[in-house]
């Protein structure tokens, strides 16, 4: 007993001074597979929701799975844990360690953010991945979140969005007069200045309030959400294309804090997850619309109508209005609105002769 004592100690004193001669190599080792964390993420999402609910549910599994278990992180939906638009709160303070929203969601608190989940007559989902990875996009999105204590990245997108269910034609810019509509982000404030009212409701309220008269029409997301939520019981006009979200991003942000705690293997596994998710998203919602348009075509109470060219016209002329005064008193929004404008300038020659002429060949 005694003997084994004196070698237990030996070797202790061995890993002892060999951590004192070499700092590095103890803190690598200990990286190295053996440390574990549990987390929590809160969502903008009902629980298990199709395309953004599941999106974050695979992410997690994704995680798990590459580190062997060593980052395993517990989902709660909208309103589980936080109310569905206080994650960006939630994680700033270290109440939870992550969580999966929009950005646009923090208008009011941090409008800047706007710009990394859609600007009305913005970037598309191609051109959103082009400029966040390889643009710019990304420099500037964590230098914006990083004085809350927040580190963001993509994780994914539901590609153009659709216009929205109304209860009534829009035949013209005066029949968004008087229109109470669930829109939010900078293209609610477009709708204002239409002569409409924009609300924001998280998506386990909208059909109730669009049944019930309490709003008279909505976006959501497209025909494979829309149709989850039943939104297509509730209006008759379903209006294309989605002015207001031609590429909507999705967030996971991290608190500073606990992203600092992991070692750079895991780190490196939250990140590659992250943009694992961005694509596959856009894969499922690319799918799942798809079959949801056809089911609704094919219901004799539904109309799928396109926005008149006059009224999409004058919305566009009303956002430039906007951003020219919000770029003006802002700089954090002005700085970001330089790399995302030259981008889209520069992507948009070759968007015309790539991706649109040939979806016209293919009428």
């Amino acid at each position: 007993m005694k003997r084994r004592q004196f070698v237990g100690a030996i070797a202790a004193t061995a890993g002892l001074a060999a951590c004192a001669k070499s700092e590095q190599e103890c803190s690598g080792d200990a990286a190295s597979g053996k440390e574990t964390f549990a987390w929590s993420a809160v969502t903008s999402w009902p629980p298990k929701y199709p395309g953004m609910g599941i999106g974050v549910e695979n992410l997690v599994r994704r995680i798990d799975a590459a580190s062997a278990g060593r980052l395993k992180i517990k989902v709660y939906g909208g309103g589980e844990l936080v109310p569905a638009f206080e994650v960006f709160d939630a994680v700033s303070r270290g109440a939870v360690e992550c969580g999966h929203d929009a950005s646009y969601y923090h208008k009011g608190k941090l409008d800047a953010a706007q710009f990394f989940t859609a600007i009305p007559f913005g970037l598309n989902c191609l051109e959103m991945n082009g400029w966040l990875y390889y643009g710019g996009g990304m420099e500037l999105w964590r230098e914006l979140y990083e004085p809350f204590n927040l580190v963001p990245f993509p994780c994914g997108n539901t590609g153009v969005q659709m216009g929205g269910w109304f209860n009534k034609e829009i035949n013209s810019i005066d029949d968004l007069k008087g229109l109470t509509m669930r829109i939010p982000g900078l293209a609610g404030e477009v709708l204002r200045r239409a002569g409409g009212t924009p609300v924001t409701l998280p998506g386990s309220e909208i059909f109730t309030s669009l049944q019930t008269g309490a709003i008279d029409a909505t976006e959501w997301v497209g025909p494979y959400n829309d149709v989850a939520f039943g939104l297509h019981q509730a209006a008759r006009y379903y209006y294309y294309p989605g002015w207001q979200e031609p590429g909507p991003t999705l967030e996971f942000i991290v608190n500073r804090r606990a992203w600092d705690s992991l070692p750079a293997d895991l780190q490196a596994i939250v990140e590659i997850s992250c943009q694992a998710i961005n694509q596959d998203m856009v894969a499922e919602y690319t799918n799942g619309n798809a079959i949801a348009l056809e089911r609704l075509m094919d219901d004799p109470d539904v109309e799928l109508r396109r926005f008149p060219d006059e009224v999409l016209e004058r919305l566009k002329e009303i956002t430039d209005e906007i951003v020219a005064e919000w770029i003006a008193e802002d700089p954090q929004a002005a700085k970001i609105f330089e790399s995302f404008d030259a981008f889209r300038k520069r992507s948009t020659p070759f968007q015309r002769i790539s991706e649109q002429a040939f979806m016209e060949t293919r009428r």
